[in-house]
């Protein structure tokens, strides 16, 4: 089993189900809640305070804030007044953001290496606790410093491309995989953040989003995912994970079922291979040996995700127990 086990939140819980799934993951001794910072979806700064209020030794990362969206310095500020108030518990994380929630607020992701390199400068300098000197080509903080001193914060930065992967490794403190990601890509990926790990002379911590269905059926656990990893995989940028794990799937069709709302044709093609192949799903003893061949890839922290409810995050920690009684 990993040594550390996460849960993500992407902002569709309600409040009551998220305050029921925190204190779930809290019992089952999870490591990190990562709250998304989708736009349109329940803000994450704000779910981070009361999350952090309601537990005693859960961490909360801010994930994948979006330079494009929340400007570096703002995002820094927020990460400090957290951890100020729950030392120790608090991480921060970068990442592009999702195209389509940019392009629906009239944001485009220019430059995204550039960006995502400038905005962690930015926050590592402002968290040094020094007055911050930066003159990037889109950030720029002069004469000024946080009120809240040095914060020792992780800073991690969500990747996926080979040179962000690289940026990943050498700039940042931690990386972070998306889901629906086979164990042979993440392997791949995790490759690429060694060659920026290599240059700088450093090493980071290595996190992966898995998405995670457990249950004493295990068509029913594999059911609930289909759909999730049909959108997610319908995408030509996964055509090298697919064959990395070997899947075989049609993506064009699926895309076009996708768009025609052909809801029976998705979950054809998102057969059991799909499936196995792209989560730690099925009967307990099936999560455990999926999740067991994750973290044999070199991961850190697995998160669990696409979890929608506190019925079935708890049968995914009851899972986790047999996982670590055995």
């Amino acid at each position: 089993m990993p040594s550390e086990i996460g849960l993500s939140s992407d902002g569709s819980e309600t409040p009551a189900d998220l305050r029921t799934m925190v204190a779930i993951a809290e019992q089952g001794g999870a490591s990190t809640l990562w709250l998304a910072s989708h736009l349109f979806q329940r803000e994450p700064i704000a779910t981070a305070a009361l999350a952090l209020a309601a537990t005693r030794n859960i961490s909360i990362a801010l994930m994948a804030m979006s330079p494009y969206s929340v400007h570096p310095l703002y995002a820094t500020m927020a990460a400090a007044t957290l951890d100020e108030h729950f030392p120790g518990r608090v991480k921060l994380c970068f990442g592009v953001g999702a195209p389509r929630d940019l392009e629906a607020a009239g944001l485009a992701a220019e430059h995204p290496l550039r960006t995502l390199r400038e905005a962690i400068a930015v926050a590592r300098a402002l968290l040094s606790g020094e007055t911050c000197e930066f003159k990037g080509e889109r950030f720029s903080v002069s004469g000024r410093r946080l009120a809240n001193g040095t914060r020792d914060i992780p800073i991690f930065l969500a990747a996926s491309g080979p040179r962000m992967l690289e940026l990943a490794g050498a700039a940042a403190d931690g990386v972070l995989i998306s889901a629906a990601t086979s164990p042979a890509f993440i392997r791949w990926t995790l490759g690429l953040v060694r060659k920026g790990e290599d240059k700088a002379g450093r090493r980071i911590r290595k996190t992966a989003l898995v998405y995670v269905s457990s249950d004493d059926d295990q068509t029913a656990a594999r059911n609930r995912l289909r759909r999730t990893l049909g959108f997610i995989l319908r995408g030509q940028h996964h055509a090298q994970n697919l064959a990395l794990a070997g899947t075989s799937l049609d993506q064009a069709a699926l895309a076009g079922a996708f768009a025609r709302e052909d809801w029976a044709t998705v979950d054809r093609l998102i057969d059991d291979e799909v499936v196995t192949h792209h989560s730690a799903s099925g009967t307990p003893a099936q999560v455990k040996a999926a999740l067991a061949a994750y973290e044999s890839v070199g991961l850190d922290e697995i998160v669990a995700s696409g979890v929608k409810d506190p019925v079935h995050l708890q049968k995914v920690f009851d899972a986790l127990k047999l996982g670590r009684a055995g």
